[in-house]
This record gives C-alpha cells, sequence and structure tokens, in this order.
C-alpha cells in the first residue's frame, strides 16, 4: 500500500458570503441576514469539487497547513479521492455550529431547515465565486441529501453526484432513533443541561453509526466497577464520544440538523444528472433496500456500488480503498454510468 503522503502548502481561499436579502426557506417562511461560510482548496485553475458531509462536517474538509480537514483521511493529494487535479469546495451548514448562520444556544425558535435550503446556499456560494457548474458534488449522509437536492434543483450546475450512504428520503426507523436523540437534547435543555441532553444524544447516536459486528469485536469485554457501579467496555466509549461532542456543538445546532435529515425528501425522477450510488451493506440508518429503490426510480445514468463495512454508517470516513474505486470510476469522463 502506498504511503499517504504528508500535508504540504495548498492555496486555500475562504470567507464568508452574506446574503443581502432574506432567504425564502423551503419549508415557509423566511431567514433574514443569513452568513454562510465558504472555503476553496487547491489549484485556482483546477475544476471545482464540492465536498458535504454529516450534520457534524463543515468547510474544513481538507488538510491545509494550519488545520486538519474532517475527510482528509480520504480527500487529498494520493488519497483516495486524489486533489491533485481538482479545488475542494467546503462549507458550513445552515443551521449548524459553524460559521454559517445557525441557532444560538438557547434559541429554540430557529426556523426549520431543509436540504434544498442548502443546495441553494451552495449555488449562492457558486454564484458569488464565479466558479460556473461544478465538476461534481461527493456527499455522504447528509451532504449526499443535499446532493441530492441540488442535482433536483440545479441540473446545469453540476456535471455528475457522488452520493454515499443518502437516499430520498429517511427510512422511519432511522427516524424513530433521531426523534429520541432530538427529545433527549430538548427535555435537558428545557432543564437547564442542553450540553448533557446533547452529550447522551450523541452517544446514542453513535450506536446507530456503527455495525453490530464492528461492537462485538471491539467491546464484549467484561464490565468494570467505576464510582461504585459496574460500567461496561461499551458504554464507556459511547459516553466518550459524547464527551468530545457536546463539547464542540450547540445543542439547538445538533436538533436542527438532525430534524433536517428526517425532513429530507426529493423525486428522484426529478433527477437526470449522472449520479454515483455508494451503500454499505451494514448501514443501520440508510438501508442497502433504500438505494436500492433510489437507483431504480433515478431518471439520469445511474450506478450503484455495494460493499461491506465494520463501519456500517461512517464507512465514508474510513473504506479508503471502496471508495477510491467509486471515485476513481465516477470522475473519469469515460465512467460507465448507464
Amino acid at each position: 500500500m502506498n504511503a499517504v503522503p504528508e500535508r504540504t502548502s495548498v492555496a486555500v481561499h475562504e470567507g464568508v458570503l452574506e446574503l443581502d436579502r432574506a432567504l425564502p426557506l423551503h419549508f415557509g417562511g423566511e431567514l433574514k441576514d443569513v452568513r454562510v461560510a465558504w472555503r476553496l482548496v487547491g489549484n485556482p485553475a483546477a475544476p471545482v469539487i464540492a465536498a458535504l458531509g454529516g450534520i457534524s462536517a463543515g468547510r474544513a474538509v481538507v488538510d491545509t497547513p494550519n488545520e486538519k480537514g474532517w475527510w482528509s483521511d480520504i480527500i487529498g493529494p494520493g488519497r483516495a479521492l486524489d486533489s491533485s487535479g481538482y479545488r475542494i469546495l467546503g462549507i458550513d451548514f445552515l443551521g449548524g455550529s459553524g460559521g454559517s448562520t445557525g441557532p444560538r444556544a438557547g434559541q429554540n425558535d430557529f426556523p426549520s431547515i431543509a436540504s434544498q435550503d442548502q443546495a441553494e446556499l451552495l449555488r449562492r456560494v457558486l454564484e458569488h465565486l464565479k466558479l460556473g457548474p461544478l465538476e461534481a458534488i461527493v456527499g455522504a449522509s447528509y451532504g449526499g441529501m443535499v446532493a441530492l437536492a441540488f442535482a433536483e434543483r440545479f441540473p446545469d450546475l453540476v456535471k455528475r453526484i457522488v452520493v454515499i450512504s443518502a437516499a430520498h428520503r429517511s427510512h422511519p426507523m432511522s427516524t424513530a432513533w433521531r426523534s429520541v436523540q432530538r427529545a433527549v437534547v430538548r427535555y435537558a435543555a428545557q432543564n437547564g443541561q442542553g450540553a448533557e441532553g446533547l452529550r447522551l444524544a450523541r452517544a446514542l447516536a453513535m450506536a446507530t453509526y456503527r455495525s453490530p459486528a464492528e461492537f462485538e469485536q471491539r467491546f464484549a469485554g467484561p464490565a468494570t466497577r467505576v464510582d461504585g457501579r459496574f460500567q461496561f467496555p461499551v458504554e464507556s466509549y459511547l459516553l466518550s464520544r459524547g464527551d468530545a461532542y457536546a463539547a464542540a456543538y450547540i445543542p439547538e445546532a445538533f436538533v436542527c440538523l438532525s430534524e433536517s435529515i428526517d425532513l429530507h425528501q426529493v423525486d428522484p425522477a426529478r433527477i437526470r444528472v449522472p449520479t454515483w450510488l455508494v451503500a454499505v451493506i451494514e448501514d443501520q440508518l440508510v438501508p442497502l433496500s433504500d438505494m436500492r429503490m433510489l437507483r431504480q426510480s433515478v431518471s439520469g445514468p445511474v450506478q450503484l456500488a455495494e460493499f461491506s463495512s465494520l463501519y456500517g454508517h461512517d464507512a465514508f470516513l474510513k473504506e479508503t480503498q471502496a471508495l477510491h474505486e467509486v471515485f476513481t470510476r465516477a470522475l473519469s469522463t469515460t465512467g460507465d454510468v448507464k
């Protein structure tokens, strides 16, 4: 296996787009004073790929001299998606905890946000930067939903989309899990314990991101006594992940974007741009059946790649080789999308 190159100096261009008018929202109403934080990394003369991830992801997609990107294990020079020939665009999602407009801590009246609203803001950024049509949108999880919404609404602005672990709608079982997570955060916030609620919600979410087989391998050991009671290995892991998340994110932003996932819905028959779908067999949140249904319903050229991974829904962060094969074919001008 080739060694992954170390971080090197790259051209970084970033800023915040401030809309001069209120943004009409997909579910009604409008949002004033909208800001969208964006970052472009790479050769200014190269074609642009927008890379969008889960609700915790943002504009810091790939490594820069001062920061490690959230997808830098997958996207970068010499990596699964070799960015040497592309410029990578990332944005902070509307309603999140980043530099784009989102709820403040303690705010409970921030409007509901749709994947279509995120697609509109991506379009505004492209217009602002005078980038022209994107070479591709590569979207995983929530970012894949946004890619589908963008392709449905703005087919002339993207040449192809690569959608990993995201379908045309949220599965009801996934909505069930996320609904409980949001209820935990809301209840805790009402009692002045928003961060603790977010900690527990994230711990529960982590149990849905990975596969039972991985947990069997990693956490089958015996419980140990902690502060006079038994604590299980998997419990320690989940709560530690919850601690890290609660220290970095705003509870109300988590609720906003979690709800946005469950509100997501597009009409696949209106998607005509070349589409590459990637499904993980062990994904508990996006069942293989939903990805196959999406493949059958997309009107344009479409391919579905299926692979197995211990990492379940989180495979888009881990499975370098499988994604390398998909990206190589999807971004090839001779890719056999049918």
